[in-house]
């Protein structure tokens, strides 16, 4: 499948900012499941310096400054993307979940998605007893590890209720899971903390969904949205499997990757610092279109 996408960030401040830098990881993953066939990022004002790296984890990053006193700074991002997953397995047909966990720790390859990189806990996703008795329940002895994964995605959007009002960015994991409701960061990194409470490597991933509207209904330009949604690594045979628990979905061709990390913290989409003071707004918005081949 592919796609055009339009995802416009736009910040405007109460007073004239002397200057800011941004760090930007907006650009599609390019992987084997996922091919970029044009991407660009327009920063406005244009940067006085611009600088583009991979980071560890192989994310596309862009680095700006911005050195003129400006009121209002926009980010774009303009890309055609075309999906193609292989075929998930069966989850009966994935190891034992503790098989998996113990081949994480016996691997040897440090590499960017070295499941060793993504057991541990991180800066947004603590280990938590009450969340690692949570997943337990859909780990029974023995049960397949894809299988188990997709049990407690489920049992999460089940139990969980999606409230954009319940959390903010910063609502710690352990508030969020209390509360049993949130959006889909909260969602993510409280099945990635269950995950890793029982020694499976999970990442968090950070993306887009396709949506598709009501029949009748037609489609709003700019309200999509972006998502985010949890790889668990299910043994050496199957590698890294990814599940959106927001939805319940085992994820297929409708989930474009943009970034991947242990949490959060590690993909933020825009972050960076002002020189500035006054209040500032944020207005985001975003766009996927499924192109006809």
């Amino acid at each position: 499948m592919i796609y055009d996408i339009r995802h416009i960030t736009t910040y405007r401040y109460a007073a004239p900012v002397a200057s800011a830098r941004c760090s930007i990881r907006l650009w599609p993953r390019q992987d084997s499941d996922q091919t970029v066939i044009s991407a660009g990022i327009d920063v406005t004002p244009a940067p006085v310096q611009r600088r583009e790296s991979v980071d560890f984890f192989g994310n596309r990053v862009i680095e700006a400054r911005i050195g003129s006193p400006h009121t209002k700074l926009r980010i774009e991002l303009a890309a055609r993307v075309d999906v193609r997953r292989a075929q998930t397995p069966a989850p009966g047909l994935t190891p034992a979940w503790e098989l998996a966990r113990d081949a994480a720790i016996d691997m040897q390859s440090l590499d960017t998605m070295a499941p060793v990189h993504f057991v541990f806990p991180s800066r947004r996703v603590a280990l938590s007893d009450s969340i690692t008795t949570y997943a337990r329940e859909s780990f029974s002895a023995g049960r397949p590890v894809l299988e188990g994964a997709a049990d407690m995605m489920r049992r999460i959007h089940a139990e969980f209720s999606y409230d954009p009002e319940a959390t903010e960015v910063s609502t710690p994991l352990a508030e969020a899971f209390q509360r049993r409701g949130g959006v889909c960061q909260d969602f993510a990194h409280i099945m990635i903390a269950g995950l890793r409470g029982l020694g499976l490597p999970a990442a968090y991933v950070s993306g887009y969904l396709r949506t598709i509207p009501a029949p009748g209904k037609p489609r709003l330009e700019g309200a999509d949205a972006s998502h985010a949604w949890v790889a668990v690594w299910c043994g050496p045979v199957f590698g890294w499997l990814q599940l959106d628990p927001t939805n319940a979905l085992i994820v297929g061709n409708d989930h474009i990757v943009i970034a991947i990390g242990r949490d959060y913290a590690d993909i933020s989409p825009i972050h960076g610092v002002i020189l500035a003071s006054g209040k500032q707004s944020l207005d985001v918005s975003v766009d996927v279109k499924a192109v006809d081949a």
